[in-house]
């Protein structure tokens, strides 16, 4: 073991604080792994998706639970949901949904929340192996999510503790288009958003449950915005850049 690796052993082994919070590490060093992020990669740098027409734009909506809000205090994902969407358009059948493995108790309250065990967890695929997994349904789309800070503060975590990378995907918030219709629109929570559109509140705090309703509310909003002129996310860039 060389310092820096003994370095990074410890940090994992120094508690809430350290990356060891998710199951299967050893999967940094699987070069296939790395290989394949990195294709990943070149892939997203060479695609323009700002002048992609909105109705021809492939996302995936995602949603995670976590067991809190701060990763690098040691709060972790424990399952991933997403829906890959082209235009407004939820694509049939295209969706991703996984527990990830853990050994760590959960709180009652998060147990209650979402409706996950520590039973479950423990019998779930290593974090490692859900992430891989998770980029290969993904690919190099564009990434949409409902408070989508949340989501990228425990994608970088979990991406750099894993695989020693960036998480280089971009992730755009529902609120993006919503603001085109009122700019002074601040965050709500999903259900209330969902009411708004007159999307049916099912099956929340699971994360197929919750980014099958924000895709809906994606779709609906890209409607509005394709009714509104808008051609493509460049054009929704500066409109917004202006109304600040």
């Amino acid at each position: 073991m060389g310092f820096n690796d003994m370095i990074q052993f410890f940090r994992q082994m120094s508690g809430k604080l350290g990356s060891n919070i998710y199951s299967g590490v050893q999967a940094q060093s699987n070069p296939h792994h790395i290989s394949f992020l990195r294709q990943l990669q070149k892939e997203m740098k060479e695609k323009n998706y700002l002048d992609t027409p909105l109705k021809d734009l492939k996302v995936v909506v995602f949603d995670i639970e976590t067991t809190g809000f701060f990763p690098d205090k040691g709060d972790r994902i424990i399952s991933i949901g997403a829906v890959k969407m082209t235009g407004s358009v939820i694509e049939n059948k295209q969706t991703f949904y996984s527990l990830l493995k853990s050994n760590i108790p959960l709180s009652k309250e998060i147990s209650t929340l979402t409706n996950i065990t520590d039973e479950q967890l423990s019998m779930a695929p290593a974090a490692s192996e859900v992430l891989i997994q998770f980029f290969k349904f993904i690919k190099s789309r564009i990434l949409v999510a409902h408070h989508a800070k949340h989501e990228q503060t425990f994608m970088q975590k979990m991406t750099r503790d894993l695989m020693r990378t960036n998480f280089e995907h971009r992730i755009i918030d529902t609120s993006f288009l919503i603001r085109l219709t009122n700019p002074l629109i601040k965050s709500l929570p999903l259900e209330e958003i969902c009411l708004q559109c007159g999307v049916e509140v099912k099956n929340r705090h699971h994360a197929l449950g919750d980014a099958q309703m924000a895709a809906q509310i994606w779709g609906y909003y890209l409607k509005k915005a394709q009714s509104m002129g808008f051609k493509n996310l460049r054009e929704v860039y500066e409109h917004l850049a202006i109304i600040k």
